[in-house]
């Protein structure tokens, strides 16, 4: 997929934004007076936000080229008050909560279609071989394994629904297990259809997820025995692979996968960002469940 940059994108995602952030901030102000970020004079929240989220649809693989390029070059009439690079890198961490509750808000407006899957992805934060030197993310990154491998850092749990849409957003460190209750909880949260997932979805929850109306379709492990199952379901199991489109999508154009970060906060900001980009790529994966969607 090509870069998903336009200058009328760019006025949308501001505007969206800027509205959610003159709200957030009243919430802040009458809720939690003491952690509401103080900019003095410069770019505002919802231009730092604007200006991070439109970094994953431009197409560049480096955020210093971009910024000089782009904010301080051909971008400079949007955003005339734009600081040097050193300066805009220290405002970064103060916008994490607004970064973190746009993506949220923007996932939540998605369709709940009643067709879902849900997958995790793995996010290392160096190569193996660094482990125990790499320092950056000492006691939050985990080592975890997935079906390619052994690696070390976080893992992004996704539930989209059938037209590739995000729902669901949880980032958790590399050794929690998919079908961990509280993370499952989290991502079913208001949820009813059905949700197709792989077998390290298997979980005792099932009961709980089908009282709500949620139910979850898996295949058995090879040292279970075979399920009895509709047709219709091992039809909908085989439709799984569009998350696999979705994924490819956000590491490859939203950028959301590098080991080069020098920061937490900056490398949370950086996620986020890259899954609220997304939401604003205009053609998604095509693989639409249209005629096997049930509610």
């Amino acid at each position: 997929m090509q870069a998903q940059f336009t200058t009328e994108k760019l006025i949308e995602i501001f505007c969206e934004c800027d509205d959610f952030c003159q709200f957030f901030t009243y919430w802040l102000e009458q809720n939690h007076p003491d952690k509401r970020p103080i900019f003095r004079g410069g770019l505002t929240i919802s231009e730092i936000i604007t200006i991070l989220i439109n970094y994953h649809l431009s197409g560049h693989k480096c955020f210093e080229y971009y910024y000089k390029k782009m904010i301080l070059n051909e971008l400079q009439s949007y955003f005339p008050l734009a600081p040097s690079y050193k300066h805009f890198l220290s405002k970064i961490p103060k916008v994490m909560d607004y970064v973190y509750m746009f993506q949220q808000f923007v996932a939540f407006r998605s369709e709940l279609t009643g067709l879902y899957i849900i997958d995790s992805k793995k996010l290392p934060v160096c190569d193996n071989r660094r482990i125990k030197s790499h320092q950056v993310f000492q006691g939050l990154a985990q080592s975890g394994k997935t079906s390619t491998g052994w690696f070390y850092g976080f893992k992004i749990h996704l539930v989209i629904n059938h037209l590739g849409q995000i729902v669901r957003a949880v980032a958790t460190p590399g050794n929690v297990a998919d079908n961990e209750k509280n993370l499952l909880r989290k991502l079913s949260g208001g949820l009813k259809g059905q949700c197709l997932g792989d077998k390290g979805y298997l979980t005792k929850l099932f009961q709980e997820f089908y009282s709500q109306g949620l139910y979850l379709i898996t295949k058995a492990k090879k040292n279970m025995k075979p399920k009895p199952m509709l047709l219709k379901d091992r039809l909908l199991l085989k439709k799984r692979g569009l998350i696999e489109a979705v994924n490819d999508i956000l590491m490859t154009v939203c950028d959301i996968d590098h080991t080069r970060h020098r920061s937490p906060i900056n490398a949370m900001v950086n996620l986020f960002s890259g899954l609220t980009a997304y939401a604003y790529i205009e053609k998604l994966p095509e693989k639409i469940l249209k005629n096997l969607l049930t509610h």
